[in-house]
Formats: C-alpha cells, sequence, structure tokens
C-alpha cells in the first residue's frame, strides 16, 4: 500500500480522538468492506439457499444479491442528512446495528420470499455505511487528494470481493448457509467497536444541518442540474450495473457454463483482484496526472475490452480462458474510474457533502442494481448477454462523460472553484 504521510485526522469537535491517515484508509476500507461482503460471501451458498427453499427458477437465487443491491441505493437517500444534522459517528453505529440484528434475522428466515424481504431491509438500513465513508473524506480532503485516499481505501476494500467467496465457501465447508449470515453479524459488531474506540467525528460544528426533507429534495435536481456532476454520477451506474450482472449471474456463468466448478471462488477473487492493483495504481498517479485524464483513459480502454468481450463470447463462447482474462481487464479498468468519477462528482458540493453523497449513492446505485438484476435475469447459459451489456453500458458511459466536460476529455482543469461556482449559481 502507498504510504501516506503520518499526520492525524482530528475530531473537529475538540474531544481529543483523533485517527492516523493509515488507520483512517483502514476504517473506510472496513466500513465499504462491510457491503461487499454482504454481496460476494452469498455467491457460494446461493445453490444451498435455493435448495433450502426449493427455489426451481435458476435465475431467482441471484435475487439474494440483486434485491441488496436495489434496496442499498433506494435507502442511500437517508444517512446523508441524519449524518448532516447529528454527525457521522451516531449515525454511523446505527447503521452497523441494524447490518448485525439484519443479518440474524436473515439467518432464521422461514422462506425464500422472507428471506428477500430481510435482505432487502438489511440493504436499506444498511446504506449509511456505504454512504458515509465518502462524506466523511470529503470533509477533510477534495480533489485529486480525494481522490487519491478514495484509491487508497479501494485497495483495501477491493481485497474483500477477492477473498469474500473463499469465506463462504469455507463456512459452508463446516456449516450450513445461515452461518454465512451470522459470521457477517460478528464481523460488523467487531467493527463497530472500532470505531467507536478510534473515528473522530468529522463535521464541523458549522456545518451542521437541521433535518429537513426539503434539503434532499433540493439536493437531489441540483445534482441532476449540475452538468460537471451528474454526467459522472449516471456513468458510474451504468459500468457498476454491468459489473453488477456480472456478479449476479458469477456463480452460473462460471461455476456451471464454463464448468468451474468448486474453483468458482478462486476464479472469481482472480478476476476481482485485479481492483485492487489499479487502485493501488491509480492512488500513485492521480494527483500526478489529474483524475480526468486517469478515468478518461480508462473508460476509452474499457470500451475496447469489452469490444472483445463480446467477440470471444461469439467466436469462443466456451473459452473459460479467454473470458477469465477479459473480464479482469475490465475489473481492473474499475479502479481507474470508479473512485475518480466519484471524487470529481463531489467536488461541485463542498458544504453540503452528507446530503450530495446520499443522492449520488442512490442514483449510482439505483441504477446500477437495476441494471444488474435485468442483467441476471437475461443469462442464458452464455457469456453473450454480459458481453452485449458490457459493450452497451460503457459506450453510453463514454456519452455522459463528455456531456459533463462539454466535449472534452483528458483535460485537467486549472481551478476547481469553477465547479463551486456553478453549485452556488444553483442554490441561489
Amino acid at each position: 500500500m502507498a504510504t501516506l504521510p503520518d499526520t492525524r485526522i482530528h475530531s473537529s469537535l475538540g474531544t481529543g480522538r483523533s485517527i492516523s491517515r493509515g488507520m483512517f484508509v483502514v476504517l473506510m476500507a472496513s466500513l465499504m468492506s462491510l457491503n461487499a461482503l454482504a454481496i460476494d460471501s452469498m455467491l457460494p451458498a446461493l445453490d444451498e439457499i435455493a435448495a433450502a427453499f426449493d427455489v426451481a427458477d435458476p435465475n431467482q437465487r441471484q435475487l439474494v444479491v440483486g434485491v441488496y443491491l436495489l434496496a442499498n441505493g433506494l435507502g442511500a437517500l437517508v444517512p446523508g442528512s441524519f449524518a448532516d444534522r447529528y454527525g457521522r459517528r451516531p449515525v454511523l453505529f446505527v447503521c452497523l446495528g441494524l447490518y448485525a440484528l439484519c443479518s440474524l434475522a436473515c439467518a432464521v428466515a422461514p422462506s425464500f420470499p422472507a428471506l428477500l424481504a430481510l435482505r432487502g431491509l438489511q440493504g436499506f438500513a444498511t446504506a449509511g455505511i456505504v454512504v458515509l465513508p465518502a462524506a466523511i473524506i470529503r470533509d477533510r480532503f477534495e480533489g485529486d487528494a480525494m481522490a487519491r485516499l478514495l484509491s487508497l481505501i479501494f485497495i483495501v476494500f477491493m481485497v474483500v470481493p477477492v477473498l469474500a467467496p473463499s469465506v463462504g465457501q469455507a463456512v459452508l465447508e463446516v456449516a450450513d448457509w445461515p452461518w454465512v449470515f451470522v459470521m457477517l453479524a460478528v464481523l460488523s459488531a467487531l467493527i463497530c467497536g472500532f470505531a467507536a474506540w478510534h473515528m473522530p467525528e468529522t463535521l464541523s460544528p458549522e456545518d451542521r444541518q437541521p433535518i429537513d426533507i426539503g434539503s434532499v429534495l433540493h439536493t437531489l435536481p441540483l445534482t441532476l442540474k449540475t452538468r460537471a456532476a451528474i454526467g459522472y454520477v449516471l456513468s458510474s451506474g451504468l459500468t457498476f450495473g454491468a459489473v453488477f450482472g456480472y456478479i449476479n449471474s458469477a456463480q452460473q456463468l462460471i461455476g456451471e457454463h464454463f464448468g468451474a466448478g468448486e474453483a468458482f471462488p478462486l476464479i472469481f477473487g482472480a478476476t476481482a483482484s485485479t481492483l485492487a492493483v489499479s487502485s493501488f495504481v491509480n492512488s500513485r498517479i492521480v494527483e500526478r496526472f489529474g483524475a480526468r485524464r486517469v478515468s478518461h483513459t480508462a473508460l476509452v480502454t474499457f470500451i475496447a475490452i469489452a469490444c472483445l468481450q463480446l467477440a470471444a463470447a461469439l467466436l469462443a463462447p466456451g473459452s473459460l480462458w479467454l473470458f477469465v482474462p477479459l473480464m479482469a481487464g475490465n475489473l481492473c479498468l474499475l479502479g481507474f474510474t470508479g473512485a475518480n468519477f466519484g471524487s470529481i462528482a463531489m467536488q461541485p458540493f463542498e458544504h453540503t457533502a452528507g446530503s450530495a453523497s446520499s443522492v449520488q449513492t442512490f442514483i449510482r446505485m439505483v441504477l446500477g442494481a437495476l441494471l444488474g438484476i435485468a442483467i441476471g435475469q437475461l443469462y442464458d447459459g452464455t457469456a453473450l448477454p454480459l458481453a452485449i451489456a458490457l459493450v452497451g453500458c460503457s459506450v453510453l458511459s463514454l456519452f455522459l462523460v463528455l456531456f459533463s466536460e462539454r466535449g472534452k476529455l483528458f483535460r485537467r482543469p486549472r481551478d476547481a472553484r469553477k465547479y463551486l461556482a456553478v453549485h452556488d449559481q444553483l442554490q441561489g
């Protein structure tokens, strides 16, 4: 991992609580990792869950993941306003507690519809663990420095999708599928204790705002009207939607279509591991070259690899060893777009980071989850639907980025204040 200066992040409330930047990276990554674990550790258990509840349609098992993702996006509108009013810490602890309780409830679900309902509740109630890290980071950093820190967090965070299927598989070797949910509850409790001891409050008292539904309702159209942000938010939703489609159908696609069987967790982890590598590289180069130049180059390359993926699906539909490196390449490039797109989209919202993070996560996650569910349900026993989705989503993403950048790619603005001026003008 790249080394950050060992300066400390102090509480905005003067309580004396502070945390080193290195520990801050680990904590933020741990929070985000809980969300990844709730998704990827489920993948090896989907067969057992379907068998336990006599689920006939094999594509329905994907909903254990898809419903969680969709509800997570819908819930993203809620925690930002509370965090802007009461601070980051109390809202975060409530979300971690609900994550643990819902995990235990899922472990004793009496039926498949009940399990899906509980997964939806879990995703909605714990959206704060996705929303709050971006707001907490924005409280202390901005611009390319924020993008670099997000990339460092992504390095730790993206180790989880590599390990999570194997962790889930390891649990299944010694226990039944409900114990995967018990594991999630235990991890949530441990991270909650770690955060309670170490994490300072980052929201300054002067930036606290009263809870007002209108603040979110104001930030939503403001985000939609802020040209510098909306293209990046929608673009992220599209690219992540294609990847969610891969995650939803990965167990069927790799384990069944390509015949990998029990090697599925290792192969899935190998493709996901490229995200950690690219996030590390991004953290080292983004401040030098700029978030726009790096992410635009990655998006164009993503389109090229997606086209190769489509050709492979048509010409060599049964080749696992052609699919894997191409999919790994697509996931690798997300490490150069995800954090950078998020940082660029947050830049115009200096004084409303909580609400802006909620709104942007809502748009990104709902769009991505709906696309992911649709792509997964289109699974027909081949890699072709996924390949078509990768091409279509990435090409449309490029047009959206061009919209935000007024037709000019690869540039590095000299002064980010012009984006803040757009924000202030819209608020006025």
